[in-house]
């Protein structure tokens, strides 16, 4: 083999032993590199587990506790919201539809719904405020009180107290309804002697067909309820007759396989006549009022709540 090419081969082997041994190194530093993390890794996560778990900051407790929560108002704070609201006219208007001149401040509906935001979920308060025996926090109650957490006893004494429309017809479904006892109490209240009494009772049935599904309704005692309408209506005391519409209406509205039969019924009764003492309040044709929720695409969608 000539010299040349011995140099030039042995100058190849070389440069190939040397690459060999470079990424020998480099191999050998990169997992050392590794160890090394791992290592310290490891040491951290040690260190970790040794530390002491960092404390919570302690809620406070006592007077610093009671400084730092909202406290709800008591009957007295809200009576006096509720007369600081009345006004003369609202107080003639009520007086007008049967309110007692000396039980109401005349607090219109829009103001008590700004006093209800302040005290939402203040049961207890809720109670004690429609035992006070003013019609303005009697509604108010029923706008604040969770019917589901009302006993039965308290439900019945709700409607024994309701001596005006706007409580019997209004505040106490608004909480009868929502109540697991709201289908008996309705039944009970129906055959009632007293008018605001049954006239609570009816407007108890309408809301449980206005929100319950058809499935959960006793579909024969509402049909039986709508032939009680039929022959007994026109004997009915005045505001009793004014529900019993509003029940026709409900049913046709919302109960779906007794849509028919209550718009027959309401076809046949007519206009209804109750006395509104000379207010500007109508009686709802029953007929025309179901038509009216048939053609704004809500008939048979039952509502989340009766409350206005």
């Amino acid at each position: 083999m000539p010299a040349t090419k011995k140099t030039a081969t042995k100058k190849a082997t070389r440069k190939a032993t040397a690459k060999k041994a470079a990424t020998k190194k480099a191999t050998a530093k990169r997992a050392t590199a590794r160890k090394t993390t791992a290592r310290k890794a490891g040491a951290k996560k040690a260190a970790a587990k040794k530390a002491p778990a960092k404390k919570a900051p302690a809620k406070k407790t006592g007077r610093k506790a009671a400084a730092g929560a909202s406290k709800a108002p008591g009957v007295p704070q809200v009576m006096k919201q509720l007369e600081a609201k009345g006004s003369a006219q609202a107080r003639a208007t009520f007086a007008r539809h049967g309110a007692q001149a000396d039980r109401h401040y005349g607090v219109r509906v829009a103001d008590l719904k700004v006093i209800a935001k302040g005290i939402k979920g203040e049961q207890e308060l809720a109670e004690a405020l429609y035992d006070t025996g003013n019609y303005d926090a009697m509604y108010l109650a029923g706008m604040v009180a969770d019917g589901a957490a009302m006993s039965k006893a308290t439900l019945k004494r709700w409607a024994r107290q309701a001596d005006w429309s706007m409580i019997a017809e209004y505040t106490v479904p608004w909480v009868a309804a929502e109540s697991p006892h709201g289908r008996a109490l309705a039944v009970e209240w129906i055959g009632a002697r007293q008018e605001h009494v049954a006239a609570a009772g009816w407007n108890t049935y309408s809301g449980l067909v206005t929100t319950l599904p058809d499935e959960e309704l006793d579909v024969g005692e509402v049909e039986g309820l709508l032939g009680r309408i039929e022959t007994g209506l026109a004997h009915a005391p005045n505001r009793v007759r004014y529900c019993m519409n509003g029940f026709v209406i409900a049913v046709g509205a919302y109960v779906k396989p007794l849509a028919k039969k209550a718009k027959a019924l309401a076809r046949k009764l007519g206009k209804v006549e109750v006395d509104m003492h000379g207010t500007a309040c109508k009686v709802p044709l029953a007929l025309d009022y179901i038509a009216k929720v048939e053609k704004a695409g809500k008939a048979y969608k039952k509502r989340k709540t009766i409350r206005c």
